[in-house]
């Protein structure tokens, strides 16, 4: 029996990237020798194990057959004749296929040190067609990396353009989607994700809604970009230089997505894009799943984001109704989020990358004044139930309006 790292953590230190979790591969076992040794097996589909002591985990080298649709449409073997080879062979990308043994040797046969080197993102074999799956995670690669000039090899990109095309990515589950695009979110450059999948037809089949928006203008004057789905991609980017919270990052990426419904004969304005917006977020969220808290400040984005741009101009009442409808009273970490998703907005435009945004103070300042109402002298006044919410909400705007 022979156990080799594998996988992301040769990579990334190779790389000097940071190494989070080590995976395992096991030639020449069979199973009950690893249970013997007090390894817990895990998953029905291929043979994985956990380590007793490091909890950490230990594949069987094997092979896979595809058997049908889908990124679980494969058959799996394992057998003490299956060498790392082969198990090697049946990995995504080459980068991902070294091992290395237990003196430090590095085994790569399918020439992964020399794309590291080269930095290029580049299918094992033929066998990268048979996993859709694999179309999101190279995206998601290329969004990791960006940074340190990797690209996807053009021959690798062709196989992620006939994977879109013979409709593999149609019976990926929807948390196997929702998985890598929240990965790709905390990435340090998640709009290459977008554009990778955008760039082989997957961000059509995946994310229609954010598809349709390219080609889409707005008005030049506030966009001098014009293009709703540049501007969307600009804000992502601008989520990603303001803060690392993915949440934030996710409600970026559709906080427009109204504007893809807006009648051509209405272009370039879009009048109630805001409120058009909400029922396409929730259908999206039904069906990718993400966290109720993504959900929930992407949606209060949508329908917000333009009171925040005209905080100054919003009176006293409507400015409460606002941190009313936020919720900013009880949920001051999302209002935060809220406000942050706000400014990437404003600076994802053309030329206004780095404007000021004194919104969000204002806001801040808002929130504040309405809280310093001492509610206790409201309460010992003797005013209960809708009298002492009428009185609350009269001192909080006088408040805010003292500002």
């Amino acid at each position: 029996m022979e156990i080799y790292l594998v996988g992301g953590a040769v990579r990334d230190r190779l790389l000097n990237y940071p190494v989070h979790e080590r995976d395992w591969v096991v030639v020449g076992a069979h199973p009950e020798t690893l249970i013997e040794q007090g390894y817990r097996q895990v998953g029905k589909d291929f043979p994985v194990f956990i380590h007793p002591d490091s909890g950490e985990e230990y594949a069987l080298a094997r092979t896979e057959r595809k058997t049908g649709p889908g990124y679980a449409g494969f058959s799996c073997h394992s057998d003490p004749d299956v060498s790392l080879e082969e198990d090697l062979r049946r990995r995504d990308l080459t980068i991902n296929a070294i091992a290395e043994d237990a003196d430090g040797n590095l085994i790569d046969p399918y020439g992964g040190q020399q794309d590291i080197e080269q930095r290029v993102l580049r299918h094992v074999s033929t066998a990268f067609t048979e996993d859709p799956l694999r179309v999101l995670r190279t995206a998601r690669f290329a969004a990791r990396y960006n940074h340190l000039g990797f690209e996807i090899a053009p021959e690798t990109r062709a196989m992620m353009s006939d994977i879109v095309d013979s409709g593999e990515l149609n019976f990926l589950p929807p948390e196997r989607i929702w998985a890598e695009m929240n990965r790709a979110l905390t990435e340090s450059c998640p709009v290459v994700f977008f554009e990778t999948l955008r760039s082989c037809g997957g961000l059509e089949a995946l994310l229609p809604e954010v598809n349709q928006l390219f080609g889409v203008p707005q008005p030049e004057k506030h966009h001098p970009e014009i293009d709703t789905g540049i501007h969307t991609m600009m804000a992502l980017e601008q989520a990603t230089r303001l803060t690392s919270r993915a949440d934030v990052r996710f409600a970026a990426l559709v906080h427009d997505l109204g504007k893809g419904t807006t009648p051509r004969e209405n272009w370039p304005k879009h009048i109630a894009h805001e409120h058009r917006g909400l029922r396409i977020i929730r259908k999206l969220c039904k069906r990718l799943r993400p966290p109720n808290d993504y959900r929930d400040l992407a949606l209060q984005v949508c329908q917000y984001h333009t009171h925040c741009h005209r905080a100054a101009e919003l009176k006293p009442r409507t400015l409460l109704k606002t941190l009313e409808g936020l919720d900013a009273f009880r949920r001051p970490g999302r209002f935060a989020g809220f406000l942050l998703a706000c400014e990437a907005d404003a600076r994802g435009r053309t030329g206004l990358e780095d404007c000021e945004y004194p919104q969000a103070a204002y806001f801040e300042k808002a929130l504040a004044a309405a809280n310093s109402v001492a509610t206790k002298e409201l309460q010992e006044s003797g005013l209960t139930g809708a009298a002492f919410g009428d009185a609350l909400r009269t001192e909080r705007v006088k408040r805010i309006a003292a500002l």
